[in-house]
């Protein structure tokens, strides 16, 4: 294509070079030195004065948000740029709404002269080629879009069969460092992963988990992974309470790999929306679990019990247990003064103090140290009342109806088994290649040596679980335990409480009535007044 330069002493060209990863298939013709090459020999054939090279290498034609390409257009603003010239018109963009920005406005209005060297394009003649540019442009989007729905069914077929396709690792874990798209626990990290959960079972509320941590210094994830903070505050670095909920909601921790939660909102966009939880990709039984399903079940108890609750400034023993009788949502708790002018917590109905002018439901005004004495002696007589043979035998088999939908021994030892099966194959599979020459002596006795060590540790599980299975602890004496445990820490373990309590309702006249999550301890039937 021949371009007229008539007046070549009057331009101070921009030569602009991009390529991204959905580039690279045009091979070398589309590499970044032969775009160079190839507009440094036009310009110099045609006596034009360069007056910078602008190179965009990995960033995609869909966005303008590119580091060289803004700072030509800084250059143009400052009138020091008034010609632009690329090999083709998708080396400008390929959203075609934004190019034809640029083409038709942006460029005439700052009199600046386009030429597309492939394309025949040129803003300073009037041509056919120019005439078609739209077209033009909305081809390179289509390519664009063709190649984002690919990508992204690649992506999305790796996340149903479990494969990790993240940037980085959740908390606790870390790539593998041979095998693409799979974790492995980070010996670092995980002890803090475990600390946590484990705090959590105790029934430490994520507020205090949170503090704790950050007393100790204890890195954040981000802290841990060298991330920089966009926009510094107060509270950079520190852990807070939501982290610590979302950390504990996520079975990645059990050893399920979970993806898909969030999406991009067009392959224009960077910006990511939060997807609803029936959309996440979930693969269970995918890497090695840092908690047990039992603790991580029970930590999912003890949470929604927290969050039945208005009350987030004080935390109290029955928070997110305690229901009006009347009305049927939670008490909440103020801080008052009491008759002998000391200061504490009664707790009072939430209905009752958002519409008290409409006269809906009652006050139920009484001190939650009061209740909350009254609550524990009655269980504790409802579990001294059960500490028998007979009464333990029904309360085992309502225990293991409650634990139906959990994970059974068996399915644990057989999910061990198809880990140890998987690990025994990919041995035989690095041998086969080590035979046939695909692997050195050195890559070999690494991989597999580690493979060893990953299957012997799956081994040791898998006879533990066996044991489990040959000699079961009754049901009847996990019950016991369970009461006798209670018992010992009434008062103070709140996790206890949770396992045996469903609902505490306050009424109107001051009666507390407790529905257990066993129908045998509820036969006692409501309390007295207190």
């Amino acid at each position: 294509m021949n371009f007229e330069i008539s007046n070549p002493m009057e331009y101070r060209a921009a030569l602009y070079i991009r390529l991204s990863k959905e580039d690279e298939s045009e091979g070398l013709s589309g590499s970044v030195i032969n775009q160079k090459t190839m507009l440094e020999g036009f310009a110099r054939e045609n006596r034009i004065f360069v007056y910078d090279s602008y190179i965009d290498d990995g960033y995609s034609g869909t966005s303008f948000d590119r580091p060289s390409f803004q700072r030509m257009i800084q250059d143009i603003e400052a009138k020091k740029v008034n010609m632009v010239i690329t090999k083709d018109l998708s080396r400008l963009g390929r959203d075609y709404i934004l190019t034809g920005h640029y083409m038709e406005r942006y460029f005439p209005e700052k009199r600046v002269r386009y030429i597309s060297l492939l394309d025949g394009i040129d803003t300073g003649v009037e041509s056919s080629a120019n005439d078609i540019t739209p077209f033009r442009a909305i081809m390179n989007d289509m390519y664009a879009k063709d190649i984002s729905k690919k990508i992204k069914s690649v992506k999305r077929n790796k996340q149903h069969l479990g494969q990790f396709i993240g940037g980085k690792a959740t908390f606790g874990y870390m790539k593998h460092p041979t095998e693409k798209n799979r974790i492995v626990v980070d010996e670092n990290a995980a002890p803090i992963v475990r600390r946590i959960f484990a705090m959590a079972k105790e029934g430490i509320s994520c507020r205090k988990i949170a503090i704790t941590l950050n007393e100790e210094h204890v890195p954040t994830p981000a802290t841990y992974a060298g991330l920089k903070i966009s926009k510094p505050g107060s509270y950079s670095g520190k852990w807070s309470s939501e982290h610590i909920t979302e950390m504990l909601r996520n079975e990645v921790y059990i050893g399920n790999m979970v993806q898909g939660r969030t999406a991009r909102i067009s392959y224009k966009s960077k910006k990511m929306l939060r997807q609803d939880k029936e959309q996440w990709i979930v693969v269970k039984g995918t890497h090695e679990p840092l908690v047990d399903a039992e603790t991580f079940d029970k930590v999912q108890r003890l949470i929604d019990s927290r969050q039945r609750t208005h009350s987030s400034t004080y935390d109290f023993l029955l928070k997110g247990m305690i229901f009006c009788k009347e009305c049927g949502h939670p008490l909440g708790v103020i801080n008052r003064k009491g008759s002998e002018g000391e200061t504490c917590l009664y707790f009072i109905c939430r209905t009752y103090s958002r519409f008290s002018i409409a006269d809906v439901c009652t006050c139920h005004c009484v001190k939650e140290e009061t209740v909350t004495k009254a609550v524990l002696q009655k269980v504790q007589e409802v579990c001294k009342a059960y500490l028998n043979p007979t009464v333990l035998q029904a309360l085992a088999e309502k225990l293991l109806a409650e634990n139906k939908q959990a994970d059974t021994p068996e399915k644990e030892l057989q999910a061990v088994k198809k880990q140890v099966s998987s690990f025994t194959e990919r041995m035989d599979k690095v041998y086969m290649d080590m035979l046939n020459g695909l692997l050195t002596d050195e890559d070999f006795h690494r991989i597999y040596d580690r493979l060893k060590a990953d299957r012997a540790k799956l081994l040791k599980k898998q006879e533990q679980f066996t044991k489990a299975l040959e000699n079961p602890v009754p049901i009847a004496d996990q019950a016991r335990e369970l009461v006798t445990r209670y018992l010992d820490s009434a008062g103070t373990s709140r996790e206890l409480l949770v396992d045996l309590i469903e609902r505490i309702e306050l009424s109107a006249d001051k009666q507390v009535f407790i529905t257990f999550r066993f129908d045998i301890l509820n036969n006692l039937g409501k309390m007295h007044n207190i």
